[in-house]
């Protein structure tokens, strides 16, 4: 069982706010060119070199069904940790750390049937934010995929 966040990243995406823990946060950086990765699943949006790391992007809208995008220099980028995977998530804007009260994360989303991706969602007073799960984001066919991609990305590099 994954332990319960105690604060998460807000962020938005076409308007809505969602919401990572923040644990899994590593770094919030500017948003930058992105390199095609060949043959990666189509969740995955490209490459950042980041100090030398090749990270993976992975697009958030491709995956919540929302229209795509042109990447644009007002974009954030979430640098966190899917696991053992290091990965960078495209977003609108970043907005706060916010320390969740007890009593205020509702884990029932985790449990309906067709919303994947989700630890919980946090009350809020103008509304809910579903707060994300990225050890789920990735398929496990998914997940090799970008591995394989990789590989062949680095030995290319």
């Amino acid at each position: 069982m994954t332990p319960l966040p105690r604060e998460v990243l807000l962020f938005t995406l076409e308007g809505q706010r969602y919401a990572l823990p923040s644990a899994d946060v590593r770094e919030l950086v500017r948003a930058a060119l992105l390199t095609p990765l060949p043959r990666a699943p189509d969740v995955v949006e490209g490459l950042l070199n980041l100090r030398g790391e090749l990270l993976p992007v992975l697009d958030l809208r491709r995956r919540f069904r929302l229209p795509p995008r042109p990447l644009s220099p007002s974009d954030h980028f979430i640098v966190a940790q899917a696991g053992a995977r290091r990965v960078v998530l495209r977003v609108d804007r970043t907005e706060e750390m916010l320390a969740i009260q007890p009593g205020t994360l509702d884990e029932t989303p985790r449990t309906l049937p067709g919303v994947g991706y989700v630890a919980g969602a946090v009350k809020l007073p103008d509304g809910l934010v579903l707060v994300h799960d990225l050890r789920t984001f990735l398929s496990e066919a998914e997940a090799l995929a970008l591995d394989s991609a990789l590989s062949g990305a680095r030995e290319g590099v």
